[in-house]
């Protein structure tokens, strides 16, 4: 099913099209990975609602991204909670180990770095997003812990890559 396809597919179950941006915008950054200007556009126009709307929401929410991310986005939550439970020290670790500063990517395009206002998860504090996933009640260890959780993650994907080959290819 093409990404038009879908968009409307998911439209058809609101009464107002402009309801249906957000589960559009979901669709189309699954489809290209990020949203960019032209694929704005496209949405707007699958929906025919005013381009405006598409870019507000697009902007607005930390979900969505109209630049490239890496394949790990991580996303440090610094809102009040958090950052009296030493938030910033733990941006500061992330910026020092990773070697790039707040909104980058590493060069080898596995991590983006990014501060969000909040998670919702002040019980949890300090807490950073990894994709779909929450990480609670971090320090520099669990951190580390899980830098290292993840790169294991793309190392055993290469491998398990490697080895689905046919020999010969």
């Amino acid at each position: 099913m093409t990404m038009r396809e879908k968009i409307e597919e998911a439209a058809a179950r609101y009464p107002d099209q402009r309801s249906a941006i957000m589960p559009a915008l979901l669709i189309a950054q699954e489809e290209h990975g990020h949203l960019p200007g032209p694929v704005l556009e496209e949405v707007a126009d699958i929906l025919g609602v005013e381009r405006i709307w598409v870019y507000e929401l697009a902007t607005f929410y930390t979900l969505f991204h109209t630049e490239p991310v890496g394949m790990f986005h991580l996303q440090l939550c610094d809102n009040v909670s958090c950052m009296l439970c030493g938030s910033e020290d733990l941006l500061n670790h992330l910026e020092t180990v990773l070697g790039i500063r707040k909104g980058d990517t590493t060069p080898d395009g596995l991590f983006t770095l990014s501060t969000v206002e909040c998670l919702g998860a002040c019980e949890m504090a300090p807490v950073m997003q990894v994709g779909d996933d929450y990480h609670a009640h971090l320090d520099v260890a669990r951190i580390n812990a899980l830098l290292d959780s993840l790169r294991a993650t793309v190392g055993a994907a290469s491998v398990e890559h490697a080895s689905a080959r046919l020999p010969g290819e």
